[in-house]
């Protein structure tokens, strides 16, 4: 990196100084992680986001409006913080709308799906641009695979097995941004998990874009010889992780032998997050879904029937063009019905490039915003109902590294938020407890019984 020109403020500086900042899901962050580490070996520094430095690279995501107005946010609060700051976007969104985001003030340079792997090559020279310097390939070029994964959480690591899409999901861009299905090999993985447990980490939580796909993508897998199921059962016998925990997985590749496994498995963990994103089959249909509700219902009854203290989650899209009342209400009552424990609940927003955007049908943002309030307080009243039907039992506690407010929080396996006074010693053990009671926060208070 002798080749780097500083800017008058940087002269001074010994080893640049370079800030990472991730928007967006798990995957991003096991990404940014790993091109993190790269600078480790260059004389790079690694500073907070909040702190002076001379570079600063925001991974984006392209899933949702919001994602984008927040990129807009951290670049002034950059050019606020160090107005001679260089600034990198890479990942989705860079991916999608490079040129759009190279015109934003202070964007010096743009890299796309394959090219972000590659930073430390684009940034010879930080002296700050007019308008901001793009590579961004075509996205059938992005056919090979990066692994991943993340060391930043002191007891949990995420690690990438999977990436891209070949669904085509009205409202997605995420095959746009990513490219086809590809995986992970099954030796690639094992080391990575191997070199997680040798930095101290008992969780690892699988990541990916569509990771039931793993080793069968419909275009760029076709020699691939493991798939998912292989994956797990592979990953259940290493004994240096304590556990492995499921990102996100669709119902439709989620089958009656991964839950079979899960129930009898020594490490994977019974938490399932399940993306619905309506109950009404009209809706499911017009999103281009590969399920339709009932399948969906029988997913969870099999997953209560085998694991009954399971914590599921659901991803719902609220707002969707042609979304009515009739088709709001339908999509409310089958999750009432439902034994899922929270919702994460999105609103449905138009994304450049995509079927839904063009639709007829278009909601009102006041009703979108109804809709998702709606669904959100169902969530809180479904989360305190799954851990009601919790207390007093006996689970198994990972301590966290934070202390927020005088307390340590962790997590049970099946995904109940516990909290106690804060304890250093407490940070990435495991204790087995019994949950006594819910207190002011929404957390679960327990006694340890070792």
């Amino acid at each position: 990196m002798g080749n780097i020109k500083y800017t008058s403020e940087a002269k001074s500086v010994t080893f640049p100084r370079i800030a990472f900042k991730t928007l967006g899901c798990k995957l991003n962050f096991s990404e940014t992680a790993t091109i993190a580490r790269g600078f480790d070996a260059m004389n790079f520094k690694k500073v907070s986001f909040d702190s002076p430095a001379e570079i600063y690279v925001i991974n984006t995501c392209s899933v949702t409006e919001n994602a984008d107005k927040r990129l807009r946010g951290l670049v002034k609060k950059v050019l606020n913080q160090n107005p001679n700051g260089f600034i990198a976007a890479i990942g989705c969104y860079a991916q999608l709308q490079p040129e759009e985001i190279a015109s934003l003030e202070g964007v010096d340079l743009v890299l796309g799906a394959t090219e972000k792997f590659k930073l430390a090559e684009y940034i010879k020279n930080l002296t700050k641009k007019e308008f901001g310097e793009v590579h961004a390939c075509e996205i059938e070029e992005a056919n090979f695979y990066e692994s991943s994964y993340s060391l930043t959480d002191r007891t949990r690591a995420f690690l990438k097995v999977q990436d891209g899409c070949d669904y085509k999901c009205t409202y997605c861009t995420i095959p746009k941004a990513r490219g086809i299905s590809r995986s992970d090999n099954l030796e690639s993985i094992i080391k990575n998990a191997q070199k997680i447990a040798a930095e101290g980490l008992k969780e690892i939580v699988l990541t990916g874009i569509n990771i039931g796909d793993y080793g069968k993508g419909e275009f760029g897998n076709k020699n691939h010889k493991n798939t998912f199921l292989e994956l797990i059962t592979t990953l259940d016998n290493l004994e240096s992780i304590n556990r492995f925990r499921i990102s996100s997985i669709e119902p439709n590749l989620l089958n009656d032998e991964i839950i079979k496994f899960i129930a009898k498995s020594k490490r994977f963990v019974p938490h399932f997050h399940i993306p619905l994103q309506s109950g009404s089959d009209k809706i499911l249909k017009s999103m281009k879904r590969r399920y339709l509700s009932s399948l969906y219902r029988e997913r969870i009854k099999k997953i209560k029937t085998l694991l009954p203290d399971a914590c599921i989650g659901a991803d719902v899209i609220v707002g969707y063009p042609g979304e009515t009342e009739e088709d709001f209400l339908e999509t409310y009552h089958f999750l009432s019905e439902l034994e899922v424990s929270y919702l994460h609940v999105f609103t449905f927003s138009e994304r450049p490039d995509t079927e839904a955007a063009e639709m007829k049908g278009g909601l009102d943002p006041s009703i979108r915003f109804e809709r998702s309030k709606t669904l959100r307080a169902l969530s809180a009243k479904k989360r305190h109902s799954f851990y009601e039907s919790q207390l007093s039992k006996t689970c198994t506690v990972l301590f966290e590294g934070q202390n927020k407010e005088g307390y340590i929080t962790g997590f049970t396996e099946n995904y109940i938020k516990v909290r106690a006074p804060w304890d250093p010693k407490l940070v990435n053990t495991l204790h087995k407890v019994q949950l006594e009671q819910i207190d002011e926060k929404g957390l679960v208070r327990f006694r340890h019984l070792n």
